[in-house]
């Protein structure tokens, strides 16, 4: 199976740069890899040194990359819409509605991107893929949302399940979707049925992030402000259940204070770049896409009944704990995430919580 790697800094910092140098490093040591590009300016094909294509296009030996076109990836998914709807309605209405005349939603660049990363992930055509995006809080939401859809699937299906309009046409369902879908959909199918396309797309996604399978990595300057940026991203990536493999340290050296700040993550220093001598670079990076010894996001201590909450970069002041029957909410910076408590403890409630040493730990009664 593929594995995915991302980078994530402020801009400016190298991220690119990077992304570029461990493709090609990946690449020389056998790997096949392809990168993709969230930037559709002519400054990321320049810095590859190709012409940048919405396909694949071959870099070198076991290297692809190619740029993701919004607008491209737009076009392709509303055919693939109108295919589905031609296959289950009689009279489909959206083929009077063409692709190429769509505009870009907030939001659309993140989801479209996130459905090319799953297809080349499951089609298992390459060994790494290599995600270039924009590096912030926008590219840990996108690999945050088949969790977070889950999360929205699970809880309104419950409360769809429960309304009484839906107990009152749950007679209708059936005959009604046989005469307008040309299936047999009943209301358990809707409400119960999580064999669904949708729902097991959504549970791969987890899946992948839960089992390691996709690798972020911080890229930052001595800098202050870039140095707490990659802090906070890097506690961010926690919420979202995204592996932190390392820091790379672009435009000057490792100091005690960055080594503390990052602890327990290893810290690489890397060569200075010129734009044109990549082997130092290459030979610069640690080892990126393999799994490595780091915190867990959360870790439940059963014999405690203590769930610890990693969030480094945080404040005590950052962090909110709310609860909602079996699940846990963990608010910190802009990201929240729900955990759901083990069947055991279910029907107790939080009888402490403390933060420290970027630590959440919650005892539950």
């Amino acid at each position: 199976m593929s594995s995915i790697v991302t980078f994530l800094g402020k801009g400016g910092t190298g991220r690119t740069t990077s992304a570029i140098a461990t493709a090609k490093k990946l690449a020389a040591a056998g790997k096949k890899v392809i990168l993709m590009g969230q930037d559709s300016s002519p400054a990321w094909g320049m810095a590859l040194g190709i012409d940048p294509s919405t396909e694949p296009q071959s870099v070198s030996a076991n290297f692809a990359a190619m740029q993701l076109n919004t607008t491209v990836l737009l076009e392709n998914s509303w055919e693939e819409v109108k295919r589905l709807e031609a296959q289950y309605l009689r009279s489909p209405i959206l083929k009077q509605v063409y692709g190429q005349e769509l505009g870009i939603l907030p939001g659309m660049d993140r989801a479209l991107a996130l459905n090319t990363i799953r297809e080349y992930y499951q089609s298992n055509q390459y060994d790494v893929i290599i995600y270039d995006g924009s590096g912030g809080i926008d590219t840990l939401r996108m690999f945050g949302m088949p969790e977070i859809l889950s999360w929205y699937f699970r809880r309104f299906r419950g409360i769809f399940t429960e309304s009484d309009i839906v107990k009152a046409l749950s007679p209708f369902v059936q005959p009604i979707s046989s005469a307008v879908l040309n299936t047999a959909w009943t209301t358990a199918d809707i409400t119960e049925n999580t064999d669904n396309p949708a729902s097991q797309m959504l549970e791969k996604g987890t899946e992948a992030l839960s089992q390691g399978k996709v690798w972020g990595y911080l890229v930052t300057t001595p800098n202050p402000i870039a140095v707490a940026t990659a802090k906070y991203l890097w506690g961010s990536a926690q919420q979202v259940g995204l592996s932190v493999g390392g820091v790379l340290i672009n435009q000057g050296s490792i100091t005690d204070s960055i080594s503390a700040d990052f602890a327990p993550l290893n810290v690489t220093e890397l060569p200075n770049f010129d734009g044109s001598n990549w082997q130092t670079l290459m030979d610069g990076l640690p080892t990126i896409g393999e799994e490595i010894d780091t915190p867990q996001p959360i870790e439940f201590v059963m014999a405690e009944r203590k769930i610890k909450v990693f969030l480094p970069g945080f404040d005590k002041k950052d962090v909110k704990l709310t609860q909602y029957g079996p699940e846990i909410t963990v608010e910190a910076g802009d990201q929240r995430r729900n955990i759901t408590l083990p069947p055991a403890w279910r029907g107790n409630s939080v009888t402490g919580a403390k933060f420290q040493k970027g630590y959440l730990e919650v005892t539950i009664g």
